[in-house]
C-alpha cells in the first residue's frame, strides 16, 4: 500500500532516461563553462588576490588601495580619466547623432559613401590617430597654430584621438536608433502644426533616447579603458590605462598594477551594468501598424547635414591620410622627400616578422574564436534542458565586455605565470595571445551569434530530437549553413580586432611573438615615429584588404549555401 502511494506521487518527467545525445550535449556545455571559468574568471580572481598582497605574496588586505588613494600623483589619474571620458563622450555623441540624423532623416546625397568612410577608424590601431596628430598638431605639425599655443601632448590630443577612434562605434548605435521611427507620429505633429524644434524634442529625441544612452555608455567605456591614444600623445597627462603600464613595465610593481586594474575595472563594470539595466527598460518603438519613416527633400536641411557629414569625414580622412603620408616621408619636417625606407623595419630595431606574427595570431583568433563562440552560443540558445547551466554560460559570456583589455592581459600574467598552474606552458607563446584575444572579444561575437540563432525556428531541433538525430549533426547540416552570414561577420570582426589590439596583449608577448601593433608603440617610444606610422598603416591596409576579400568570398559562399532563400 505504501509502495503504490509513493509511486502515484512520482513525477513522470523525473523517470525519463537521458539519451546518449543528452549526455553528450550536457558534457559539452560543462566544457564550455569550464573554458570561460579558466580563461576569464580564474585570471580575474588572481588579479584581485594580487591586489591584496605585498611584494612577498603575503596578504595585506586593503593596504595597497590605501597607498594608492593616499598618493596624489596616482589618484590624479582617476580624475584625469573621468575628465577625458566625459569630454570625449559628449563630443562624439553630439557628432555621431548629427551624422546619423543626416543619414536617416535627410535626403542628402552620397549617404553610402559617407557611411563607408566613417568605418575606416575601425581598421586602424588606436595608436594611429595619436601618431597622425603629432604630424598635424605637434610641435612641428602642419596646423600647430590652430591650438593657439596649447600643446597636443595632453588632454587635447587624447580627446581628439579618442573621438576619431570611438566615432564609428557610436555611429552604428545612433544609426540604428534613428532608423526605427513611425512616420505616423511625424504626420500627427505636422497636422497639429508643431514646430520642427518641438517635433524634434517630443518625437525624434524620445524615440532615440535608449540608443543615446547606450551609445553614451559604450563611448565612455571605450575611452576610459583605451591605452593606445594616451600612450602615444598623452605626454605627462596620466590616465588609468597608462598608469597600469607604468606600474607593471616601468616599475615592476605588480601589486600596484593590480590595484590600478581594479580601479579601472570599476567604471567599466558600472557602465556595463547601467547599460544592461537601460536596455531592459527599453520598449518597442514600432508597432505592427507602424509606417516606416521616409525623409522628404528639404534643400536647406539636406545641404546643412551634408556639410556637417562632409566635415566629419574630412577630419577622418585627414587623420588617416596624414599617417599614410608620414609613413613615406624621409625626415619630418626637414626632408619631405618620399621614400620606402620607413618600411625597412630592421633599420630601427623592428622586423617584418612582427607583422607576420600578427597575421598568424589574427588568423588563429578568427578560426578558433569563431568556432568556439558560435558553438557555445548554439548550446545556450538551442540546447535542450540543463537550463541553469546554459543560463550560467550566457552570463559568463557577457562578462568580457565589462573587462578592459589591459586588466584582462595583466590578469593572464598573474594566473598563467604561476609555477603550479598546469597551463603555465602556454605562457609567453602564441597560444596565450590567441586565447586572450578570443576571450577579450567574446561578448560581441556571442551576442551576434545569439541574435542570428534566435531567427532560426526551434522546430529544427525539435524534429531532429524526435528523429534521434544528434544535436551536433543538426548544428553542422542545418544551423551552421543558415547562420553563415553571422559566422562570416564574426570571423572578420575577430581578425580585425586581433590585428589592431594593443591593450589586451601588451603584457603577454615575448621576443618570439612580438606583434605589429606592439611594435608601433615601441618604435614610437624610441622616436622612430615615421616607422611607427608605416607599421600602423600596414595594419590598416591589411585589415581593409581582409575585409574586402571577406566581402567577395561571403557573396560567393552565400550564393551557394543560401540559394534556398530565393526559391
Amino acid at each position: 500500500m505504501m509502495i503504490s502511494v509513493w509511486n502515484r506521487n512520482v513525477n513522470p518527467a523525473d523517470t525519463v532516461r537521458l539519451s546518449k545525445d543528452d549526455y553528450i550535449q550536457r558534457g559539452v556545455i560543462l566544457i564550455a563553462v569550464a573554458f570561460l571559468f579558466f580563461t576569464l574568471l580564474m585570471p580575474l580572481s588572481s588579479m584581485l588576490v594580487k591586489s591584496l598582497q605585498n611584494a612577498d605574496g603575503d596578504f595585506v588586505g586593503l593596504v595597497n588601495f590605501a597607498t594608492y588613494f593616499s598618493n596624489p600623483v596616482l589618484f590624479e589619474s582617476v580624475a584625469n580619466s573621468l575628465q577625458i571620458a566625459l569630454t570625449s563622450t559628449f563630443i562624439v555623441i553630439t557628432l555621431a547623432f548629427l551624422f546619423a540624423y543626416g543619414l536617416t532623416r535627410t535626403c542628402m546625397p552620397g549617404k553610402k559613401t559617407l557611411r563607408a568612410l566613417t568605418l575606416l577608424p575601425l581598421f586602424a590601431p588606436s595608436l594611429l590617430p595619436g601618431i597622425s596628430l603629432i604630424y598635424l598638431l605637434g610641435n612641428q605639425g602642419i596646423f600647430k597654430g590652430v591650438l593657439f599655443g596649447e600643446t597636443i601632448y595632453g588632454p587635447i590630443g587624447i580627446v581628439i584621438g579618442m573621438c576619431f577612434w570611438v566615432f564609428p562605434h557610436v555611429l552604428m548605435i545612433m544609426v540604428t536608433a534613428l532608423s526605427n521611427s513611425d512616420a505616423r507620429l511625424y504626420e500627427a505633429a505636422r497636422v497639429m502644426k508643431a514646430s520642427p524644434v518641438r517635433t524634434f524634442f517630443t518625437v525624434t529625441l524620445p524615440s532615440a533616447k535608449y540608443g543615446l544612452i547606450s551609445a553614451s555608455f559604450v563611448a565612455f567605456t571605450l575611452v576610459i579603458t583605451d591605452f593606445g591614444v594616451p600612450k602615444v600623445i598623452g605626454g605627462e597627462f596620466n590616465v588609468l590605462a597608462t598608469d597600469i603600464y607604468k606600474q607593471v613595465v616601468g616599475q615592476q610593481n605588480f601589486q600596484m598594477g593590480a590595484v590600478v586594474s581594479v580601479v579601472l575595472l570599476l567604471p567599466a563594470v558600472f557602465s556595463f551594468i547601467a547599460d544592461r539595466l537601460v536596455q531592459k527598460k527599453q520598449v518597442a518603438m514600432l508597432s505592427a501598424r507602424a509606417v516606416p519613416f521616409v525623409p522628404s527633400p528639404h534643400k536647406m536641411k539636406d545641404r546643412l547635414f551634408f556639410g556637417i557629414c562632409c566635415l566629419v569625414v574630412s577630419a577622418i580622412l585627414l587623420v588617416i591620410g596624414m599617417a599614410v603620408y608620414a609613413s613615406f616621408i624621409t625626415f619630418w619636417p626637414y626632408n619631405t622627400a618620399l621614400t620606402l625606407n620607413n618600411y625597412n623595419f630592421e633599420e630601427v630595431g623592428a622586423s617584418w616578422d612582427f607583422y607576420f606574427n600578427s597575421l598568424e595570431m589574427a588568423a588563429w583568433v578568427a578560426v578558433i574564436g569563431t568556432a568556439v563562440v558560435f558553438f557555445n552560443a548554439y548550446l545556450v540558445e538551442k540546447g535542450r534542458a540543463f537550463e541553469p547551466v546554459r543560463n550560467l554560460l550566457h552570463l559568463m559570456a557577457m562578462i568580457p565586455m565589462a573587462v578592459p583589455g589591459m586588466v584582462l592581459g595583466l590578469s593572464y600574467i598573474f594566473f598563467f605565470n604561476q609555477p603550479g598552474n598546469p597551463l603555465n606552458f602556454i605562457y609567453a607563446t602564441m597560444a596565450i595571445l590567441v586565447l586572450n584575444s578570443v576571450v577579450h572579444f567574446y561578448t560581441v561575437c556571442h551576442l551576434t551569434s545569439v541574435t542570428a540563432l534566435k531567427q532560426i525556428d526551434s522546430e529544427f531541433e525539435a524534429v531532429s530530437s524526435s528523429l534521434k538525430v544528434p544535436f551536433y549533426a543538426t548544428f553542422w547540416k542545418v544551423t551552421l549553413p543558415v547562420s553563415l552570414p553571422a559566422v562570416l561577420e564574426i570571423s572578420v570582426y575577430l581578425f580585425v580586432n586581433a590585428m589592431t589590439t594593443v591593450s589586451a596583449v601588451v603584457f603577454l608577448y615575448s621576443s618570439d611573438t612580438m606583434l605589429a601593433s606592439i611594435s608601433v608603440m615601441n618604435m614610437d617610444e624610441a622616436g622612430n615615429t615615421a616607422s611607427a606610422a608605416a607599421m600602423a598603416v600596414l595594419i590598416l591596409v591589411t585589415c581593409l584588404a581582409v575585409k574586402g576579400t571577406h566581402w567577395l568570398l561571403s557573396q560567393k559562399l552565400l550564393t551557394v549555401t543560401q540559394g534556398w532563400r530565393n526559391r
